[in-house]
Order: structure tokens, then C-alpha cells, then sequence
């Protein structure tokens, strides 16, 4: 229940930061608000680390990834020297490379899509080139044609003419935004996400890319948005991520208490079990009136003896619904198992001699 609170701090430091002001005092704020989102990134690289028991390599590579491009852009905003923010310019673009692709994996895992083995070194690959060309002003006039250092209300920023391979990160980056809505609606089409809002807060986390980059894309905006919204869309990942995983667990465990239940031995004329209490006795007894319908339904299939796909088929429900009302009708009965809830039965009601 703490990541909706979360969010909402992170929202409005955002918010804090960049101000409902106008373009010039925005602009001004630039080098705090880089700044603040690179101490971000690395608190929550950390935090990961830290408090995360079961890591992921794809998310130690995406927090990675934002936490290299968020200082980039700092170090770009308060360069003094062409040469600086070429070099600040670089480290942004060496995270911004590989962080499309750490999202585009994660993707594939928390949808559970199989890929081939040579997928992600292939993709290493693609990106190591990509930077290259990104990397090349300052040497190479192929990515961008003229470029030079500007100060604007007090950070630097990159004025640029783009060469004639600047559409290469531009392709790269479509491609990557495509790849990664289509696995989410196949994923939804074969019913391999486990709830609509877990596809939606999925979808939400690749969107929020795509908006923010079609409005720098449109829009003449000195701050990069992106390095904002890149936070934002690693806390939907993980979030996600982490209430699978969760579900999973309790998914398993619901597993091996039906496999464990199963496993129990229930012989056709069950002999007395161990004596309960006066006690244990008064608070069946008195719970056998407060069970509801199906609940009363279910006692008396397994008083009957009747097996768990049996009593499932009989009711039309499946094994998580049988679980939940288990758990209701051993908690009013005062009981702990199937079993024990059989022999108290038989101890209340002995079977009628033959």
C-alpha cells in the first residue's frame, strides 16, 4: 500500500521543481532539476539494491541506465566547454541507448513471451552501434552537422543541426517504443498478464515514454522531459514487477497447500480422532451457524468424504476460490486443515453402527 504514496511524493517533487512558471524561469531551473533527478536515480538504484532480496539483472541495467542518462544531462547543463558537454552529451546517450532495451527485456519477462537466447547479445549490439554514431560529434559530423555551447539563464544546452544520421537513434528508438507495445497487446490477446491493471500500468510505463518524446519531438523544450519521465516509468516496472512476483508466491503456495490437502489420506470410514477440547467442541459447534450457503456446502461435502475436484466440479469454481472459502470455514469452525475439521465432526457425530 506504500507505492501509491510513493508515487505521489515523486510526483510533486517533480512538480516542485519545475513550477507552474513561465519558459525563462523553467529554463533557469534546469541544472537543480537535472540534479534532482540524478540524486533520484541513484537513491533508487540503491534502494533497489539494498532492499530488493530476489534482483533482476534487467533492472540493475534500466536504474543503471537513467541514473548514467540523468547525470549526463547535469554534467551537459553545467559544462563551460564545447568539449565537456560533447562528453556530458555522450554519457547521456550511453544510457539512453541501452535503457530501451533493459525496459523492452523486463517487458518480455513480466509477460512471460519466450525469445531466443540470442536475442539480448544481438540487442547489446545494435545499441553499441547506435552509440557510436550518437557519440561521434566532436569527431565526426554525421550525427550532427554544426553544434555549439549556449547559456541560457545561467545552464548550458547543445545547439544543434542535425547530420544526416540523426534519424538513427530516431529509428532506433520507434522501434524499440513498437516492439514493446506489440509484445503488451499479444501478451494481453494470449491472456498471459494476469489482471487488465497489470496491463494497463505495463502500457502506462511504455506511453509515458512515448508521449513525453513525440512533445520534444514537436515542441521547441530546452529541458529534456525524458529524464524525468524515465524515473517514472522505472517505478511502474518495478512496482508491477514486484506485485507479480508476488502474486506468483502466493500462487505457488496456494498450489502446494491444494497438492499437500490432496496428499492427506481420507479413509472410507474414518476411525475417531484425537479427543478436542470442550472448548475446541463449543466453537465448532457454535460456527456451524454463522457458516454461509456455500460454506455449509463444502463442510458437508468434505464430512461426505467427496475429493477437492469433486466438490470444485460441484460448485463450478476453481482452486483459489475453494482456498478462499477454506480458509473462511476452517476460521469460523476453529480448525487449521481439512483433517481436523473431518475428525471433530466425527467426534460431534460418530458414524452410525453398520
Amino acid at each position: 500500500m506504500k507505492r501509491p504514496s510513493l508515487y505521489l511524493t515523486m510526483l510533486l517533487l517533480l512538480l516542485t521543481l519545475s513550477g507552474c512558471t513561465g519558459i525563462g524561469e523553467k529554463t533557469a531551473s534546469m541544472s537543480i532539476i537535472y540534479g534532482a533527478t540524478a540524486v533520484l536515480s541513484l537513491l533508487l538504484l540503491v534502494g533497489y539494491h539494498c532492499l530488493v532480496p530476489k534482483k533482476d539483472v534487467w533492472f540493475l541495467v534500466l536504474f543503471t541506465s537513467v541514473l548514467v542518462v540523468d547525470v549526463g544531462y547535469f554534467i551537459l547543463s553545467i559544462s563551460s566547454t564545447l568539449d565537456d558537454a560533447l562528453l556530458a552529451n555522450r554519457i547521456s546517450y550511453l544510457g539512453s541507448v541501452f535503457l530501451p532495451m533493459s525496459m523492452l527485456m523486463i517487458i518480455l519477462d513480466v509477460t512471460k513471451l519466450r525469445y531466443a537466447k540470442w536475442l539480448p547479445g544481438t540487442l547489446l549490439g545494435i545499441g553499441l552501434v547506435v552509440f557510436l554514431i550518437a557519440a561521434s560529434p566532436g569527431y565526426l559530423d554525421i550525427y550532427y552537422k554544426e553544434v555549439s555551447l549556449e547559456t541560457l539563464a545561467g545552464a548550458s544546452i547543445l545547439r544543434k543541426e542535425y547530420g544526416p544520421w540523426h534519424c538513427t537513434y530516431l529509428f532506433y528508438l520507434l522501434a524499440y517504443f513498437a516492439v514493446m507495445v506489440g509484445a503488451i497487446v499479444y501478451s494481453m490477446v494470449k491472456k498471459k498478464i494476469d489482471s487488465p491493471v497489470h496491463a494497463t500500468l505495463l502500457a502506462a510505463a511504455v506511453l509515458v515514454n512515448i508521449g513525453v518524446w513525440l512533445i520534444e519531438q514537436l515542441v521547441d523544450i530546452d529541458l529534456e522531459i525524458l529524464s524525468i519521465s524515465y524515473i517514472i516509468s522505472e517505478l511502474f516496472l518495478l512496482g508491477l514487477h514486484l506485485i507479480m512476483v508476488e502474486n506468483q508466491r502466493l500462487k505457488e503456495l496456494v498450489k502446494e497447500g491444494q497438492v499437500a490437502e490432496a496428499a492427506v489420506p481420507l479413509p472410507a470410514d474414518p476411525a475417531p480422532g484425537p479427543q478436542f477440547t470442550d472448548d475446541q467442541i463449543a466453537l465448532f459447534r457454535s460456527g456451524l451457524g454463522e457458516l454461509t450457503p456455500t460454506e455449509r456446502t463444502i463442510y458437508e461435502a468434505y464430512t461426505a468424504q467427496k475429493t477437492t475436484k469433486e466438490i470444485m466440479a460441484m460448485l463450478t469454481i476453481k482452486e483459489n476460490t475453494l482456498k478462499f472459502h477454506n480458509k473462511n470455514l476452517y476460521s469460523k469452525l476453529g480448525v487449521s486443515s481439512r483433517k481436523q475439521l473431518v475428525q471433530l465432526y466425527h467426534q460431534i457425530e460418530p458414524p452410525a453402527p453398520k
